[in-house]
């Protein structure tokens, strides 16, 4: 190319070069369409996350699928409490091309709560759904990030739950700062959990529920409405002493004196 050819190349303006760049995936804005109730069983209280009583989480989850890849993603929404977005979130990527399976780069197997076996049980729902149709595609090696371990309890705690569904954790160092995360195939994959810990409510199962807790609380209603007839009854019987008890002491009060009256004539 000659000179002048070069100088009537127009020059891009640093605003456009930034606007060149790859746009976010579409499907990563996706909100979850299907909905399913989990219970967490009582667990004894722990001394990193304290109490562990029962409680219940919804289960959201949203799936996409094209020619060149598949899209899931699971998220814990918890009644009338905000998470941050990269906490109880699970995005899976199947790569139709390269025949390849790959987990959000963070691996979120932060949640919360935490210590509940919600972890493991993500991952299990994550592998069925991986295991349906691409149990022969590979699962890609990524980095654990050090700063989803907060402590050494939750360190241990997360990789428990990625060697149980049939990850490999391999760290880099001695001190166990740098660490990665592999498998085989998807079909190596384990795709149990601690149902003990986490179970599937059915819709019918939550009407039983619901019925089961409208019932206790018409007893409940019926048995306070005995029980404040009976209070009524009580406080009538009450005022009807009072006032007994007071004619009685009047006419004892008048009796004494007539007879300091009489006595003193």
């Amino acid at each position: 190319m000659n000179e002048s050819a070069r100088a009537t190349e127009p020059i891009m303006p640093a605003a456009e070069l930034e606007n060149t760049a790859p746009a976010e995936h579409p499907w990563l804005q996706l909100n979850a369409e299907r909905f399913q109730i989990l219970r967490l069983a009582a667990l004894p209280a722990d001394r990193e996350t304290g109490l562990r009583a029962l409680r219940f989480v919804s289960l959201g989850r949203v799936e996409r699928h094209s020619k060149d890849e598949s899209f899931l993603r699971f998220s814990i929404s918890l009644p009338g409490q905000t998470t941050h977005k990269e906490i109880n979130a699970f995005d899976l990527w199947a790569d139709h091309k390269e025949k390849v399976v790959r987990i959000n780069p963070d691996l979120p197997l932060r949640t919360d709560p935490g210590n509940r076996g919600l972890g493991r049980f993500i991952l299990a729902q994550a592998v069925i759904w991986a295991q349906r149709h691409w149990g022969h595609y590979k699962v890609v090696e990524q980095a654990l990030l050090v700063k989803h371990s907060t402590d050494e309890a939750a360190r241990l705690r997360r990789d428990h739950a990625l060697q149980a569904q049939g990850f490999t954790v391999s760290y880099d160092d001695a001190v166990k700062m740098s660490a990665t995360c592999s498998a085989g195939r998807v079909s190596e994959l384990h795709s149990d959990w601690n149902e003990k810990k986490v179970s599937q409510v059915s819709s019918l199962d939550t009407a039983v529920m619901l019925e089961k807790a409208d019932q206790g609380l018409q007893e409940q209603n019926r048995q306070i409405k005995v029980l404040n007839d009976h209070i009524d009854l009580l406080k009538r019987e009450d005022s009807t002493l009072r006032f007994t008890i007071t004619m009685l002491t009047i006419f004892a009060v008048f009796q004494a004196a007539l007879l300091i009256w009489i006595a003193t004539r």
